[in-house]
């Protein structure tokens, strides 16, 4: 693991020493999150990165994991394969303090404020932009680490209709399809897409999880199967005046086997939409009125007539094949409202209204079911010749904890030769979820309905170069997080512990002669600072350390590629008693590019056969493999 953590800062040593020699060839791509408005990537000062339609592609990832995990600051934790629950960890923050947007739409359940990463289907991405740090001054709760959008396929305005397909199979019973249909007129774009995945899966938790009380809390030695099935829409016109509508919608839809006492079979669905309509209101202003809801539906079963469960009252019995033993429903509807405003030459202003409704619908009995959210937020954005301003501001009021302010400052300067030094500083907040406040917790079945905000503040700087060829960036920061939301012994949430978040990341990639080099590299320490230790105990389940090599080289009619991933040693538990090893895994793949639209791909992952845990008596895949049949015609 040492090796390969060294050869990826050695990569990112040699880029930086050449990438002053290397020409301007690439043209630098625009970016949204960052800014809530369309930016090139050049004049963002917050670190991001961006994955590509072409980087999936590529890469052959199964699953949203697949692309990220690795990423700089970005750790990921699977409760036993494909299709099992999985967390992101985003600069060793909670796994509830990073937001995730898809198509500027918020995702994840109400109950517990966690977006199911497993089930966002890959084949329905077209890009991905992870921007890391403090974001809560322009989204409000929830980017305390940073804020994650995924942007579905779309067609292009005067494009012929055109098709897409994949059908694909492997390791363990995997089969996976891809079918759509893209295009547009002269002023407007659709792309409408069917896809599917399942998988015989393997036994997500190790046999010894009963004796040792730790993970699933039982045995139950079979095969954890997953099924899904996802649909999308997209379209948009727009107007000669500049006038644009668009709309979206994303849903899927599966079971997911895993292994429980009380439950091991869900049935879950999770829905994105969303419509924007923008347009200038002068030369100088441009404004734009968004709507959107996420929906996110969980009907629990125990599926196994030996098995026991509780009821709705409390009492546990007997349960038989595929009894239902509770459900979860939750809806967020949003509403957005903003001006972006040209103030001067190098200089603009970015104002709004954001709305949100939550509401939750359970077997269990909440305390409330329903609580709303506006927020008045505001950025500018200034270029002074090689000076970069940015500030911003916002206000959340909110119907359960009242009251919350957010700000933050970057500075930016570049030097004559494209290097740019960058410095920051930003507040942030992640408002208590239902399950937090209004759930019946502990002996007392009491809620806790005075929670107060998580709370952070970060400091960071920043080096990077682009663009060119040659493009990479390393930044530090420090972020101290207070009121974190912990148990008292009753069981009861309460604010109760404070953790500091320091780390180093860096990236590099090119695309130079048939070669496409992506290195990542993060180094962290995410450390409980009320663990009652004299060294502060780490966080649960976030590494120190972690590094990612993306290899690729086209050759002709082929493409040959590899990725190697490293994580050091982390522990399951808040007193660091059980301890996580660290581990390598390489992946290999090949693509045959039959045509200029037909393809076939393979991919072994985790080539070694590496046996590790991310999350304790969980498994994972071992050596698996993929066969790809590709139709992608080219733009």
């Amino acid at each position: 693991m040492k090796k390969t953590l060294l050869a990826t800062a050695l990569l990112s040593t040699i880029v930086a020493a050449h990438a002053a020699d290397a020409p301007n060839g690439t043209l630098d791509p625009v970016v949204v999150t960052a800014n809530r408005a369309p930016t090139p990537l050049d004049e963002v000062l917050a670190p991001v990165t961006v994955i590509s339609r072409e980087d999936i592609e590529r890469l052959q990832p199964r699953n949203v994991q697949d692309l990220l995990a690795g990423l700089p600051g970005v750790t990921m934790t699977n409760t036993g394969g494909l299709g099992q629950q999985t967390s992101l960890f985003m600069r060793g923050s909670n796994s509830a303090h990073t937001l995730v947007l898809v198509d500027g739409v918020r995702v994840g359940t109400v109950g517990a404020g966690l977006p199911a990463y497993e089930q966002l289907p890959v084949e329905q991405i077209d890009h991905i932009e992870v921007v890391r740090g403090p974001r809560s001054s322009l989204y409000g709760s929830d980017a305390i680490g940073g804020v994650i959008q995924i942007f579905t396929r779309r067609g292009q305005a005067g494009e012929a209709p055109t098709p897409s397909l994949s059908i694909g199979g492997g390791s363990h019973g995997y089969t996976a399809g891809q079918v759509g249909l893209s295009g547009g007129t002269t002023h407007g774009w659709y792309n409408a897409s069917l896809g599917g995945q399942y998988t015989a899966g393997i036994n997500a938790c190790r046999v010894g999880a009963a004796d040792a009380f730790k993970g699933c809390f039982t045995d139950e030695p079979d095969h954890d199967a997953y099924r899904t099935y996802n649909g999308a829409l997209s379209g948009g016109y727009r107007w000669d005046n500049g006038t644009e509508l668009t709309g979206s919608w994303l849903r899927s839809k599966g079971d997911i086997e895993y292994d429980g006492d009380f439950q091991n079979l869900t049935r879950r669905s999770q829905q994105v939409a969303g419509a924007k309509l923008a347009f200038d209101v002068m030369s100088a202003w441009r404004m734009s009125v968004s709507l959107g809801q996420n929906q996110d539906r969980a009907d629990n079963y125990l599926n196994g007539t030996q098995k026991k469960y509780y009821d709705g009252l409390g009492n546990l019995v007997t349960g038989a094949d595929k009894v239902r033993t509770g459900y979860l429903y939750s809806k967020r509807n949003q509403a957005s409202w903003q001006n972006d405003i040209t103030l001067a030459a190098g200089q603009t202003l970015t104002a709004g209204v954001d709305y949100q409704q939550e509401k939750l619908d359970s077997d269990t009995a909440y305390l409330k079911d329903t609580r709303n959210n506006t927020g008045v937020f505001a950025l500018y954005q200034g270029v002074f010749g090689p000076h970069e301003i940015q500030l911003s501001a916002r206000h959340d009021h909110n119907t359960q904890f009242g009251n919350h302010t957010t700000g933050s400052a970057a500075y930016g300067y570049r030097f004559d030769d494209g290097m740019k030094i960058t410095a920051s500083y930003g507040t942030a907040f992640h408002a208590p979820t239902f399950n937090d406040v209004y759930y019946p917790y502990g002996f007392t079945g009491q809620p806790a309905p005075e929670l107060k905000p998580e709370t952070s503040r970060t400091a960071e700087i920043g080096l990077s170069s682009r663009p060119g060829i040659w493009t990479w960036a390393v930044n530090a920061y420090q972020t101290h997080v207070d009121d974190l939301i912990g148990f008292d012994p009753l069981f009861v949430p309460i604010n109760v512990s404070k953790a500091r978040l320091r780390g180093v990341e860096g990236q590099v990639g090119a695309d130079l002669d048939g070669w496409h080099v992506r290195g990542y590299l993060t180094l962290q320490q995410p450390l409980d600072l009320d663990s009652g230790t004299e060294k502060h105990n780490l966080l649960p389940r976030r590494p120190r350390r972690t590094g990612r090599v993306d290899l690729d080289k086209d050759l002709g009619a082929f493409t040959l590629g590899g990725s190697v991933y490293a994580s050091g040693y982390s522990y399951d538990d808040a007193l660091n008693n059980t301890r996580l090893g660290g581990y390598t895994t390489a992946d290999v793949r090949a693509t045959w590019h039959l045509d200029d639209a037909w393809s076939v791909q393979g991919r072994v992952a985790n080539v070694a056969d590496k046996r590790y845990e991310t999350a304790a008596y969980y498994n994972q895949l071992g050596r698996t493999y993929y066969l790809t049949l590709r139709f992608s015609p080219l733009r």
